[in-house]
């Protein structure tokens, strides 16, 4: 796909650009953290072992065929973020995830990539619409979205179960043709 090739800058040393192999073990060190796996899929476990980054790194927990893109910061991979457009009469829009290492937390950094990579996202796949849905607890992700022209749309109550507690699910929604 185009995007095999992307390199995108967002500044102060940090860049999104796909995965490669030799990714793992950076990969592994900074994704081994329950802080973050409580707010992602369970795609993304806990522990986070090598075979879950080998797993990941080799297309096996999510199709490279999307957008799907390691946050380097200054040469190390500590992130990822992705987008995933949705098929039929719902191909007009696509859901956006990402995560970040807990040591680059607090200092603007996610905020800075999701106001690279939203707008990048929805010209490269030609989708109007982007949402992404974030855990009731989770108010530094439901923060970035806002900074970023998303949306609270509504709530999925008890929607999901992550680690035997049922969460809300907060739904956020950018639309292309309203954001400057």
């Amino acid at each position: 796909m185009r995007w095999h090739d992307s390199n995108i800058d967002v500044g102060d040393g940090t860049r999104l650009r796909p995965w490669r192999i030799d990714d793992l073990d950076a990969l592994v060190r900074h994704a081994d953290d329950e802080r973050i796996s409580r707010g992602t899929s369970d795609r993304f476990p806990f522990p986070y072992t090598r075979a879950d980054g080998e797993a990941f790194l080799s297309g096996r927990v999510v199709g490279f065929d999307d957008p799907v893109f390691a946050i380097e910061i200054d040469g190390e991979a500590c992130g990822g973020i992705g987008a995933r457009p949705f098929a039929g009469e719902r191909a007009v829009g696509a859901e956006l995830g990402y995560w970040l290492g807990q040591a680059h937390w607090g200092r603007g950094v996610m905020t800075r990539v999701v106001s690279v990579f939203a707008p990048w996202a929805e010209q490269a796949l030609g989708v109007s619409r982007l949402q992404a849905g974030v855990l009731d607890f989770n108010l530094a992700s439901a923060r970035v979205l806002e900074k970023n022209g998303f949306v609270a749309e509504g709530v999925l109550r008890r929607a999901v179960r992550k680690r035997g507690c049922l969460h809300d699910l907060r739904l956020f929604g950018r639309l292309a043709d309203t954001v400057g």
